[in-house]
């Protein structure tokens, strides 16, 4: 790479605070929106969650061009355009009034995800930062609060000025992160030719095929799918076991916390630990976690083992799946490569809500539902473990 170009100091919390801002815009509020905008426009919940599921797998489809246009072009022009567009999009949301027009600005969301959001940033710290994995770690710490800042904060908006008022807030502040966007990356660092012809030299159909590769796909698209699926049924499933409420949304609640300090020890680690091996020990405590959350419907203590070890598989796979990936694939067409990943898991990540929901009305409750997830995570595990051991 060429000279001069953003410190890391600049670029860790020039991306910290644009990606924090425009997740907690963009996608923190929803379920905050779901209740008003019923009421209001008399719209069912599945329309509603249809087009936010609409726009999930428009950001899958986008991932793979977004990432060949960050291999060949860089992400100038192409994050401040998704960065924007956000912004336009809430303000459409603000106004709509019909569904058809619902699903479109959610399509469109999807689409700037794609070029805006976390797989392209990452891809810029990766190409951009001297230590990518020091870097990714704080940004995933400062990310990690935007259910804290964006949850009450966008209560307190639908309060005072009513959901549309509330968009059309959330709207001026993705603005001002469009804004950081565009002139963060306007001192970015050019990467030198020879990279870029590399990259292209490495077509797509040769990465699905590499054993590596292979291995990445199977742990993120299961991790994906036990992901949203517990965020759709975690509580369900703990109050249909006869938990207290106020036990069931600690347990809840916990998540967070535990998935910062996490990558907070990870940080504190530095150099001294790969992320190579880190990934085999986060993607070994998710079928952990599981099967503490099967074998112990009634019991407390394997219940805590549960979330802890849930937590911190979760709160270190968003760093491996940044720079982790970057470590085992190498950093050659990195956006192309991680573009795919992401595609490959978007069919676990959207279809697992459903797919727990039926199982749930199949089976007349949640009681095997648990024990699928562990074999979920036995596979993802297994996957991540054969991806390390190559190279």
């Amino acid at each position: 790479m060429s000279g001069g170009g953003l410190s890391d100091r600049a670029l860790i919390w020039g991306m910290a605070v644009t990606q924090l801002i425009g997740w907690g815009t963009l996608f923190t509020p929803f379920p905050l929106m779901v209740g008003p905008m019923e009421a209001e426009l008399g719209w069912s919940r599945v329309t509603l969650n249809a087009a936010y599921t609409a726009g999930l797998l428009a950001a899958g489809l986008a991932a793979v061009p977004a990432g060949r246009w960050f291999d060949r072009h860089g992400a100038q022009g192409m994050m401040g355009l998704g960065t924007a567009a956000a912004a336009l999009l809430l303000v459409a949301w603000s106004t709509v009034s019909h569904p058809i027009a619902f699903f479109a600005i959610w399509i469109g969301i999807g689409v700037a995800q794609a070029i805006g959001l976390w797989g392209i940033a990452m891809a810029v710290v990766v190409e951009q930062a001297r230590d990518a994995t020091r870097s990714i770690t704080i940004i995933s710490l400062v990310t990690g609060f935007t259910g804290t800042v964006f949850l009450p904060l966008t209560d307190a908006l639908i309060g005072a000025f009513g959901w549309r008022g509330a968009l059309q807030a959330l709207a001026v502040l993705q603005a001002g992160a469009a804004l950081i966007t565009v002139l963060m990356l306007r001192h970015a660092r050019r990467p030198a030719p020879p990279t870029a012809q590399a990259a292209a030299r490495v077509p797509l159909r040769t990465r699905l095929r590499e054993p590596a590769f292979l291995g990445l796909a199977i742990c993120f698209a299961a991790h994906a799918f036990i992901a949203t699926g517990l965020g759709a049924h975690l509580i369900p499933l703990l109050r249909e076991r006869g938990w207290p409420e106020a036990t069931v949304l600690l347990i809840a609640a916990a998540h967070g916390p535990a998935q910062v300090a996490a990558r907070g020890l990870l940080f504190a680690a530095g150099r001294r630990v790969s992320l190579r091996r880190v990934g085999v020990i986060a993607a070994a405590l998710v079928p952990v976690g599981m099967l503490a959350l099967a074998a112990g419907p009634a019991s407390l203590a394997l219940t805590i083992v549960f979330v802890l070890a849930w937590a911190v598989a979760d709160g270190l796979m968003t760093i491996i799946r940044a720079a982790g990936t970057a470590e085992i694939l190498g950093r050659e067409g990195y956006g192309t490569v991680t573009g795919a990943l992401s595609a490959i898991s978007v069919l676990p990540r959207t279809g697992a809500p459903l797919l727990l929901a039926l199982l749930w009305d199949g089976l007349g409750g949640y009681g095997l539902v648990p024990w699928l997830l562990v074999a979920v995570g036995v596979v993802g595990a297994a996957g991540y473990a054969a991806a390390a051991r190559v190279r």
